[in-house]
């Protein structure tokens, strides 16, 4: 196999072709974006951020990091995986729109077959993900950036993997090539059940949800994955609260008892949907 990084990328300011230079990204405009010394590239210009430190906070991302690394939730990442190595060409790329610290690509990587090469990118808006993830794989490229900016060119993408983010459909669509794929992952209405019911006084009811396409995709029949999990210790009990967002929308009294767990039992509850790109691009 193959792991490179992808490098079709995009000026966040104009949206021209960005050509490595030594330690730094041009484009033809002259805006040039430095490569950090953990290998990473910022590009999420100032006047695009809605905050001073947008995204997951450095606690949060080595909170997820621990628990996924722990191995909890390889069997999302393993059936990921396997949507996204389905009828790939030999030749392809992967995007990670929210990669956070890089689990589902770093997993994605170690699966791929010997005749496989693959040119992975990873793009968080949250800088501290982005640093955690160069940390641990240098071989995908890993950008800060937003999904409502893809500081990618268009048509370049084979996947486009959404984590349980925030997807911007028209970018992906714009992104995806013809024939491509957008792998879009959401939690289903037993996901963490068990913890939401200690952190909340109620839950919302849950409607199953039939979702139409985007526009510009086609969507294929979705997938379920559901399995029990059994989290031992205080601090792994602790990490999952803190990497989702339960953790900051508890009151304090719902963290409080969480804090005073030593065990919980969870039902994890994800749909993985695919949509196809339609073979006909137009700019949306």
């Amino acid at each position: 196999m193959t792991i490179s990084a992808f490098d079709h990328l995009a000026c966040p300011l104009d949206g021209g072709p960005l050509l490595r230079q030594d330690a730094n990204w041009t484009c033809a405009a002259g805006h040039s974006f430095d490569i950090a010394r953990q290998g990473y590239v910022h590009l999420l210009p100032v006047q695009k951020k809605r905050s001073l430190d947008p995204g997951d906070s450095k606690a949060m991302v080595a909170a997820r990091q621990r628990f996924l690394n722990a191995g909890f939730y390889q069997p999302i990442a393993d059936a990921v995986t396997a949507a996204t190595l389905e009828a790939l060409p030999a030749s392809a790329s992967c995007l990670d729109a929210g990669c956070g610290e890089g689990y589902y690509l770093r997993r994605l990587a170690a699966a791929v077959p010997d005749e496989q090469t693959l040119a992975l990118l990873g793009v968080d808006i949250s800088k501290w993900a982005v640093l955690a993830a160069a940390k641990q794989d240098k071989r995908p490229g890993w950008t800060v950036g937003s999904n409502a900016n893809l500081p990618v060119q268009s048509a370049t993408l084979d996947r486009v993997l959404s984590m349980f983010g925030f997807p911007v459909y028209a970018e992906f669509a714009r992104a995806i090539k013809p024939g491509g794929m957008l792998i879009e992952v959401d939690a289903g209405p037993d996901h963490l059940r068990q913890l939401r019911e200690i952190v909340y006084p109620s839950l919302k009811p849950e409607r199953a949800e039939e979702r139409p396409a985007p526009a510009g995709f086609t969507g294929l029949p979705p997938q379920t994955v559901n399995f029990p999990l059994e989290i031992n210790g205080v601090e792994q009990v602790a990490d999952l609260l803190a990497m989702t967002p339960h953790g900051y929308r508890a009151s304090a009294e719902g963290r409080e008892k969480v804090a005073a767990l030593s065990a919980l039992s969870v039902t994890v509850d994800v749909r993985i949907r695919r949509w196809v790109r339609d073979d006909q691009v137009t700019s949306e």
